[in-house]
């Protein structure tokens, strides 16, 4: 475990040489002038107090004199515990900000399909605890580093000074030396298990977080608040264990050095009976022994950290060596406002499986259609059909597996990131709303995207509205995740983010569920044949429920079990496709029930208290 550790801290000095430069040289400056002090104070007392002592009088040079030495040897060590100090904060940091941002990329970087394999908290766990865990022991080793340097200094002065002395100190030094290796190995394991329990801990607090208006519709309350405590008890339990033994060890780590000055104390009386060394040179080295006390630990510090450094390290690497990324190609395609072309030709596509030995999950097969320039194309087929995945496909979110998408002709896979996001927008089944303004929810701040531009998609999303009637309108803070607006509203709010970057493709996996059918019509309506001052209609392929959606399509794509069974319009497949007419009568039913309570919502009485939200 040391010298993996040992290894991890090499990176970090590799990657900054020259921080890490100044803050050892502030530390062997520091540990140079301890030796030197403890030199001067032994000067001190045998050449100023002993003699005062004995004459009853002391001289006002000498005096001052020794004050100059002290104050010196004191601004110095101040400038050398500064510049460690600084130097080692500024490594210690920089490295957690760099690979946070590594960690981060890589997270971007990854296919949708690794995500799925990695919970939510796991990955917050990497990139925050474990980035910090992996540089943790960067902020004391400069220290020790320059403790090491001192310790060399500090011995060979002794060996000058006498032998007898030096022999004590290179019994006590190595005696502190083994301790550590031997708490480091015991420390390792309880790490590791620490470590683990606290990204465990992140993630069931995560999904409850994310879950909880199903968690208290279902009154599963206390089940969460069991599953949540039986995890934060294991990690309660591990890091206790941490603790017990550093209170086992640290006191033992904080003897040794005073037991040397003991032991110092001791030899070194009796060798000055014999007078082989004087009260200078005994004084000089036990007041060495005690300043060393502090520095040693230094050494403790950066080996008990290194368990936890290595775990973090670990969990760190996991993700920046995950394979599977989905490189861009240099490809570009037309940067104009004409509708883009879609197609699937033979695409198969199966998700990975969560561990190496369970067998993956097939999805598509042979999946082949066109989206034509400027029409609309209805993606329709029960619940785990496909029709997602063809959703995430048609804006590269994933890669086939086997087969082709295509762009007006060009294979995705060839496009660069940037022409591929001017291209193609995707609104998902469940919006997602920045914790900011209105205004930068729409926006994200790219380049060309003006107040103006943000309104005219608005107005097409039909979200003008409200919007307008918000307290500051387009500077409204909507809050985490958009809480302070209906569902609805954040389906049109994120309908118009992706609207106001003018895609050529438009892909809406279910994006209006939650609006109402009229407001879903006037939108859809508004995309295909858009008003003056509105973004150019684009292509457009839809996931879609309801049988007034369905209807506005040029043509539908009717899915089973990840394959293609019928393409037509509406009217078409309704009059063939028996699996097709009990689809779409079946959720035509339940929307009207939807509607039926959504309206005895609207006008029966409600208890004092209660509101029931109703998107319009």
């Amino acid at each position: 475990m040391i010298h993996r550790g040992l290894w991890v801290l090499g990176r970090a000095i590799r990657e900054q040489p020259r921080i890490f430069a100044v803050a050892v040289a502030g530390s062997v400056l520091f540990g140079g002038l301890v030796i030197v002090s403890a030199y001067v104070v032994g000067a001190v007392v045998g050449d100023v107090v002993v003699p005062a002592i004995e004459s009853g009088e002391v001289g006002t040079s000498t005096l001052a004199l020794a004050a100059v030495a002290l104050f010196g040897i004191s601004v110095l060590r101040v400038v050398g515990i500064f510049g460690r100090r600084l130097g080692a904060g500024y490594m210690q940091f920089r490295l957690q900000a760099a690979y946070r941002r590594r960690v981060t990329r890589r997270y971007l970087e990854l296919p949708l399909s690794w995500h799925h394999r990695n919970s939510t908290g796991t990955l917050l766990s990497n990139a925050n605890s474990d980035v910090e865990a992996a540089w943790y022991p960067i902020a004391p080793l400069p220290f020790a580093v320059g403790t090491l340097v001192m310790l060399v200094g500090a011995v060979g002065s002794l060996f000058v000074t006498d032998w007898a002395l030096a022999l004590v100190g290179l019994a006590v030094f190595p005696a502190l030396f083994a301790l550590n290796v031997v708490y480091s190995r015991r420390m390792a394991p309880r790490q590791a298990r620490a470590q683990r329990l606290r990204a465990e801990v992140s993630g069931i607090a995560h999904e409850s977080f994310d879950g909880a208006l199903v968690v208290k519709t279902m009154g599963r309350e206390a089940q969460e608040t069991a599953r949540f405590a039986g995890r934060a008890h294991e990690l309660r339990d591990s890091l206790i264990s941490v603790g017990r033994l550093r209170g086992v060890f640290d006191p033992l780590l904080e003897t040794l050095p005073s037991l040397g000055t003991l032991a110092v104390l001791v030899v070194g009386t009796i060798r000055l009976r014999q007078g082989a060394i004087t009260v200078t040179e005994l004084v000089s080295v036990a007041f060495l022994f005690t300043v060393l006390a502090f520095p040693v630990r230094a050494i403790g510090w950066v080996l008990a950290e290194l368990p936890r450094s290595v775990a973090g390290w670990d969990r760190v690497r996991r993700v920046l060596d995950a394979t599977g990324e989905m490189p861009y190609g240099d490809g570009t395609l037309a940067d104009d406002a004409t509708p883009a072309t879609l197609a699937f030709d033979g695409v198969h596509f199966g998700y990975e499986p969560a561990e190496a030995h369970l067998p993956g999950t097939s999805v598509l097969g042979e999946v082949a259609f066109t989206v034509p320039a400027g029409r609309t194309v209805a993606l329709v087929g029960p619940t785990g059909a496909g029709k997602s995945t063809i959703a995430s496909l048609a804006v590269r979110l994933v890669d086939p597996d086997a087969g082709t998408v295509t762009l007006d002709g060009v294979d995705v896979r060839r496009l660069t990131a940037a022409s591929l996001a001017s291209t193609v927008a995707l609104v998902a089944q469940v919006p997602f709303v920045f914790d900011d303004t209105v205004r930068a929810n729409i926006s994200l701040d790219r380049p060309g995207i003006d107040d103006e531009d943000v309104w005219a998609a608005l107005r097409l999303a039909e979200a003008d509205g409200f919007v307008a009637a918000l307290p500051d309108g387009l500077d409204t803070m909507v809050g985490e995740r958009g809480t302070s607006l209906s569902g609805g509203q954040r389906q049109r709010l994120t309908l118009a983010r992706a609207l106001a970057g003018r895609p050529r493709l438009l892909v809406l996996d279910d994006a209006t569920s939650a609006v109402d059918p009229r407001v879903e019509a006037a939108i859809l309506a508004g995309l295909r044949a858009p008003a003056p001052g509105q973004p150019a209609a684009a292509s457009i392929l839809v996931v879609a429920y309801r049988r007034a959606t369905i209807a506005l399509a040029d043509e539908v794509i009717y899915l089973e079990q990840g394959r293609v069974l019928a393409r037509g319009t509406h009217t078409e497949l309704l009059a063939s496709v028996p699996g097709y007419v009990d689809l779409v009568t079946a959720y035509e039913q339940a929307e009207q029930e939807r509607e039926q309570n959504r309206t005895y919502d609207e006008v029966a009485p409600l208890p004092s208290g209660l509101e029931i939200e109703v998107d319009r």
